[in-house]
């Protein structure tokens, strides 16, 4: 449906294992910055194949994949070396995030932990076996690194367009109806940030059946907005990154040459 309203846009998506194991393991950090990586890594060579280095970015992130996406942008911000300032480019030419039902805080970290709970029950009940207290520990571990992900993206937000959506039905469990993510969580209340509620669950609040379908068009409607207006900002903030990055160049000359 989206290409019919965004026809000049070119749509990528990326996969990863959201399960209990592979994603709040014991090296659970290790593995978010894994697919942090691999994200920052598979959008370069996309764009250097295609010839599409400097064209604005905008990410449209469900549930955990909002954690990747805010662990890729705080790693490609950091890539400002020589040989690796290529990585550097998604951060610069990111103009825009919409986070679809992405935990920011917790009140404590047993409310983030129930959190990411619910978030894998909901997303992959199959998986969620609790043996030997294996998932509780790992579930510890991860509210703490959801947590250090959040306060690495936070002074970075300031150079982004934000939109919080979160859920506005409670989830199925089975024997219980639940929010995953709640309103405070999925979309605190910031400074030049929007926010708006989906009248779905979490596992089918990104999940429209057609362009007549509730939220849909507001969704749309933000996506279109940035893509209109992405175009000269980013292209002023390559103007930037570039002579930033040649600074940094002479800077590391001169102080060679002492």
């Amino acid at each position: 449906m989206l290409p019919k309203n965004m026809s000049n846009a070119r749509i990528l998506s990326f996969g990863y294992d959201a399960s209990v194991t592979a994603f709040f393991g014991r090296t659970s950090s290790d593995t978010i910055l894994q697919h942090a990586h691999t994200l920052v890594a598979e959008l370069v060579a996309d764009r250097q194949l295609e010839g599409a280095m400097n064209r604005p970015i905008i990410f449209i992130c469900h549930s955990l994949g909002g954690i990747v996406v805010k662990r890729a942008l705080a790693y490609s911000a950091s890539r400002t070396s020589k040989l690796i300032q290529h990585l550097h480019s998604i951060f610069v030419s990111t103009y825009a995030v919409l986070f679809l039902g992405t935990p920011h805080q917790g009140s404590d970290k047993a409310e983030l932990a129930s959190t990411s709970r619910k978030m894998i029950d909901a997303m992959v009940p199959s998986k969620v076996i609790d043996t030997d207290g294996k998932l509780l520990e790992a579930l510890r571990e991860g509210s703490e690194i959801l947590q250090n992900v959040t306060d690495m993206f936070a002074p970075l937000m300031k150079n982004f367009r934000i939109y919080f959506f979160w859920e506005q039905e409670k989830t199925d469990f089975g024997t219980t109806l639940k929010y995953v993510v709640k309103e405070y969580s999925a979309a605190p209340i910031l400074d030049d940030t929007e926010r708006a509620g989906l009248p779905y669950d979490h596992r089918n609040m990104c999940k429209f059946e057609s362009r007549t379908a509730p939220g849909y068009r507001l969704v749309v409607a933000a996506l279109m907005t940035y893509a209109l207006n992405a175009p000269s900002t980013i292209t002023q903030r390559w103007v930037n990154a570039t002579e930033m990055l040649k600074a940094k160049r002479a800077t590391e000359a001169a102080e060679l040459m002492q």
